[in-house]
């Protein structure tokens, strides 16, 4: 998808029923603006991942996370995914927990527009916690890399955060 490409809700309707006949067709999706991310953060709704699955390189201006991706398309099952942020400039997380190994559940992605075409992705995590990405130019790539599982548990919504909530 580019960012000229808009999408409808029929189009995402239409997708979702395609992914869902497909069975177990890897998810492969990019992001160039937010409407974009805005899909993204849809089919990563619900992820289950821990910091130690966070890594940021510097270096290379990526940030990658490894997580468990509920697959909503497909009715109850997971699958491991990743997520890759390019040319990022900065990290800042708020509220995560410390420890390599606790749980974190990605409830939402939001893109805040900043001097074109760069701006804050900020990842809201079930508890309160975000992660801040700044980046750029939004480069974002998500993918399958694993064969699906069976989810012991089909996620619950108590409250949906806003873009408020998160970290400026």
């Amino acid at each position: 998808m580019t960012s000229t490409d808009v999408l409808s809700d029929a189009d995402v309707a239409s997708a979702v029923d395609e992914a869902v006949k497909a069975g177990n067709t890897p998810l492969r999706l990019l992001a160039e603006d937010g409407e974009d991310l805005a899909i993204i953060s849809a089919a990563l709704q619900d992820s289950i991942l821990r910091p130690a699955d966070i890594v940021w390189e510097r270096r290379a201006r990526t940030l990658t996370i490894q997580l468990s991706r509920f697959c909503w398309e497909c009715g109850g099952t997971r699958v491991r995914a990743a997520l890759q942020f390019g040319d990022v400039s900065a990290v800042k997380s708020r509220g995560l927990p410390r420890l390599p190994d606790a749980a974190l559940e990605l409830l939402a992605i939001h893109f805040i527009d900043e001097e074109a075409p760069g701006g804050k992705a900020i990842l809201m995590f079930a508890g309160g916690g975000d992660l801040r990405v700044d980046v750029e130019c939004l480069d974002v790539v998500v993918a399958d890399l694993s064969e699906r599982w069976e989810a012991r548990v089909a996620p619950t919504h108590l409250h949906e955060p806003t873009p408020e909530e998160g970290i400026r």
